[in-house]
């Protein structure tokens, strides 16, 4: 969002904030060959069916409601098809592809709609690098090897087919998952897991990541970047016995273990 509480991501279309109208003019002055347009990725997302973190995620985004693929489309499939490959040798399994549901007021749909290559990048999780200095890395391994298949211009017949084969982004992660924890809930003890995710927020004008806690049980379908069995020691937070959606993950197992902003204290 910008000063206005605009997303500005959204507003490619009617470009009603002062910032989208200084992209459309640079634009139409420059009248690019490809557009790059460039994101964070939250850490929920992994690689469907790896169950791996999606590091790097890719989309050639659509041009009509229909989703089909034209040469416009094509041509930023084949840069994508070369950085995937590039990248395999370092993240195998761990490129994504981002959904492609269109809507012109997105910046990537809009300049594809504009008859101009555009190429989606998503700067996802790498384990253990949440400030993303690894990932950034590989950011930079992508932009080298875009430049190489910009200029290359030869289309070949089965792009397409490589390019719906990297697998999806899938929302299938939380930062902490807690497995077998007691609880006491209404004097019934309950065994259960719950799940953790950080917040970025601003303190001192530094940039933190709070752990609190967003999910209880329901969780067979997703994986924590980082995973605790408490073997079914008993949760304690400030006198309570269960955890509560959106505390802060600060608590005890068996009033021995501490964990601390999602961390287990060692």
């Amino acid at each position: 969002e910008n000063a206005n509480q605009v997303d500005l991501n959204r507003d490619a279309f009617n470009a009603t904030q002062p910032e989208m109208q200084i992209l459309h003019s640079v634009y139409k002055s420059f009248q690019p060959d490809y557009c790059y347009n460039l994101h964070d990725q939250r850490t929920i997302f992994g690689t469907e069916g790896f169950s791996l973190p999606a590091t790097v995620s890719f989309l050639s985004p659509a041009y009509n409601e229909e989703r089909e693929y034209n040469e416009v489309r094509l041509k930023a499939i084949h840069i994508i098809n070369n950085m995937n490959n590039a990248l395999q040798l370092y993240i195998p399994n761990q490129v994504g592809r981002f959904d492609d549901s269109y809507n012109v007021s997105c910046t990537g749909d809009y300049f594809t709609t504009q008859n101009t290559p555009t190429i989606l990048f998503e700067a996802g999780h790498y384990r253990n690098d949440y400030n993303r200095d690894i990932v950034r890395k590989f950011i930079f391994i992508s932009l080298l090897s875009s430049f190489d298949g910009s200029y290359e211009n030869v289309i070949v017949n089965n792009e397409l087919k490589n390019y719906l084969k990297i697998p999806q982004n899938n929302k299938c992660f939380y930062d902490f998952i807690y497995k077998n924890v007691k609880i006491i809930d209404n004097n019934e003890e309950k065994i259960i897991n719950f799940a953790a995710q950080y917040t970025e927020v601003v303190q001192d004008g530094q940039l933190k990541f709070v752990a609190t806690i967003v999910k209880i049980d329901d969780l067979q379908n997703f994986k924590g970047h980082l995973e605790y069995d408490c073997a079914n020691g008993l949760f304690e937070s400030n006198g309570d016995y269960f955890p509560k959606i959106e505390d802060k993950a600060d608590f005890f197992i068996n009033n021995l273990t501490e964990f601390n902003n999602g961390v287990k204290i060692i």
